[in-house]
């Protein structure tokens, strides 16, 4: 019986031993999406880079840090302030959503 092999066969890649998060491994690639007749850029969220507390416009319920989620927002003529942070789930479902949510009595507006 050979003994077990830990390291890959051939040269080292000089790209793997980057720190990862370095090499834009932390966030995901950015994609763009039609909605609306807009077009969004949307960018996936790892748990290890969430580490703020966001509002789901989707189903307005909170997003707390180290759950990952998506960011979207409008590809041109968008700001950092339309920056929108979704669950991955109500951004696929985005459009059987009703227009208005639906909050209970005593619920933030936030």
């Amino acid at each position: 019986m050979s003994p077990r092999r830990n390291r890959p066969r051939g040269g080292a890649d000089k790209q793997s031993d980057a720190p990862r998060g370095e090499g834009g491994d932390r966030y995901g690639l950015e994609r763009t999406e039609d909605w609306q007749g807009e077009e969004w850029a949307v960018r996936t969220i790892g748990g290890g880079a969430a580490t703020k507390h966001y509002r789901c416009p989707g189903c307005d319920q909170e997003i707390p840090p180290g759950v990952p989620h998506l960011v979207a927002w409008p590809q041109y003529g968008a700001g950092v302030d339309d920056r929108r942070h979704w669950h991955k789930s109500c951004w696929n479902a985005r459009d059987r959503r009703s227009a208005r949510l639906q909050r209970s009595r005593h619920a933030p507006r936030y």
